[in-house]
C-alpha cells in the first residue's frame, strides 16, 4: 500500500470552535451585571437594526430584478413571436413560389431527349419490337396535365378573387366603421353646441331674474325708508303734544270702572301723594314687626333643633366609646393570640434550625447552578 497525505477534515472542529465562541460571547453578555441590571443591549439592537434595513435593501433589490427580468422576459417573447410570424411569412411566401415554379405536370426525362412520339396509336397496331408504348403506360399524360394545370390556374384564380373580395368586405367595413365615427363626432359636437347655447340661455335668463329681483329689492328698501321716515315724524308730534311733556297729575290715573280702584300708567306717573306715602310707611312698618316675630319663632325652633342635635350627638358619642372598649378588647384578645403563634413558630424554627436542618450547603453547593447561558 503507498502512503497518501490526504487532506485533513477539520469541518467539525471548526463547527464546534464557532459553538464555544458563540456560548462565550453569549454567556458575556448574559452575565454582565451593568446589561443585567440596564436591560437593553444597544449593540445587538443596532446590529438588528442594520440587519433589518440591509434585509429590506436587498428585497427591494431583489424586487426590482425580478421585475426587470419579467420586462425582459416579456420583450423577449414579443420578439420571438414578431420573428416567428415573419418566419412563417416568409415560409409561407417560399412555399407558394415553390409550389407555382416546381410542383407542375412536365413531360419525363426520356420524352424530351429522344423525341416526340405519336402516343395515340392504338396498342394494337404496335409491334411488339417497337416498344413505344409498355402495358400500363399512362397514353393521355398530356391531356391530364393540360387539364390540372387549368384546374391550377382557375384554383388560384378562385383564392384571388375570394382574397379580393374579403379585402373589399373589411375596407366596406372600414369604411362603414370611420363614416359611423364620424357622425358620433358629429352627433356629439351638435350635443354640445345645443348645451352650450341652453347654458348661455340659462346664463341670460338668471341674469335678467337678478337684475329685476334686484330692482324690486330697491324698491321695496325704498318704500320701507319712506315709512319708516314718516312713522318717525308722527312718533315726534304725538310726543311733542302729549301729556308726558305737560306734567298733567290727572294723566297717570285712568278709571276702569266696575268698582275697580283706578290704574296708574307707569309712561305718565310722575310721583306719589302723601296719602300714599303715608300708606306705604304703615305697610312697611307692618312687614317689619311680622319679619320680626317671623325671626323670633325661627331662633326658637333652632333651638328645639339644636338641643335634640345635642342629646343625639352624646348618644352617638356613648356609642362610640363602647365600640372602642370592644375594639380594645379585641385588640388585646388578638395580641395574646399573637404572641402564642409566635411561640410556637419560634420553638418549630428552633426545631428546624437546631435538630431538622443541621446539614447545611456549602459554596460550593450553589456554584454548580447557573454556569451556563441556557
Amino acid at each position: 500500500m503507498y502512503k497518501v497525505d490526504l487532506p485533513v477534515d477539520d469541518s467539525k472542529d471548526k463547527v464546534v470552535e464557532a459553538r464555544r465562541s458563540a456560548e462565550r460571547a453569549r454567556k458575556a453578555r448574559f452575565f454582565n451585571p451593568r446589561r443585567r441590571v440596564i436591560g437593553l443591549d444597544l449593540d445587538a439592537l443596532n446590529q438588528q437594526v442594520l440587519e433589518n434595513k440591509f434585509k429590506r435593501s436587498c428585497e427591494k433589490q431583489r424586487d426590482r430584478d425580478f421585475d426587470n427580468l419579467k420586462r425582459y422576459q416579456d420583450e423577449v417573447v414579443l420578439l420571438q413571436d414578431s420573428n416567428e410570424k415573419e418566419k412563417r411569412k416568409a415560409l409561407q411566401k417560399d412555399l407558394t413560389q415553390f409550389w407555382d415554379s416546381q410542383q407542375q405536370m412536365k413531360i419525363s426525362h426520356d420524352v424530351e431527349v429522344k423525341g416526340t412520339y405519336n402516343l395515340t396509336v392504338p396498342e394494337t397496331e404496335l409491334g411488339p419490337s417497337s416498344m413505344y408504348v409498355f402495358q400500363g403506360e399512362d397514353r393521355e399524360q398530356k391531356e391530364r396535365v393540360k387539364e390540372q394545370m387549368r384546374q391550377k390556374e382557375k384554383d388560384l384564380q378562385a383564392q384571388m378573387d375570394d382574397k379580393k373580395m374579403r379585402d373589399k368586405r373589411a375596407k366596406h367595413r372600414e369604411t362603414l366603421l370611420n363614416k359611423q365615427l364620424v357622425n358620433q363626432d358629429l352627433m356629439w359636437a351638435q350635443q354640445n353646441a345645443l348645451e352650450e347655447e341652453r347654458r348661455k340661455a340659462a346664463l341670460v335668463s338668471l341674469s335678467n331674474d337678478n337684475q329685476a329681483l334686484a330692482e324690486e329689492r330697491a324698491l321695496n328698501l325704498s318704500e320701507q325708508r319712506r315709512k319708516e321716515a314718516m312713522d318717525n315724524l308722527i312718533d315726534i308730534w304725538h310726543t311733542g303734544t302729549s301729556d308726558m311733556l305737560t306734567e298733567s297729575a290727572e294723566a297717570a290715573e285712568t278709571q276702569l270702572g266696575g268698582g275697580r280702584p283706578p290704574h296708574v300708567l307707569p309712561d305718565k306717573w310722575r310721583g306719589m301723594s302723601l296719602k300714599q306715602l303715608n300708606n306705604f310707611h304703615e305697610q312697611r312698618e307692618q312687614q317689619r314687626l311680622e319679619r320680626k316675630k317671623q325671626l323670633e319663632a325661627d331662633k326658637i325652633r333652632d333651638a328645639a333643633w339644636d338641643l335634640q342635635l345635642l342629646k343625639i350627638s352624646k348618644t352617638e358619642e356613648e356609642k362610640e366609646q363602647r365600640m372602642a372598649e370592644l375594639r380594645r378588647q379585641q385588640r388585646v384578645l388578638m395580641d395574646q393570640e399573637n404572641k402564642h403563634l409566635a411561640r410556637q413558630q419560634q420553638a418549630h424554627q428552633h426545631y428546624l434550625n437546631t435538630e431538622l436542618y443541621t446539614n447545611k450547603p456549602t459554596r460550593d453547593y450553589f456554584d454548580q447552578f447557573n454556569t451556563g447561558c441556557r
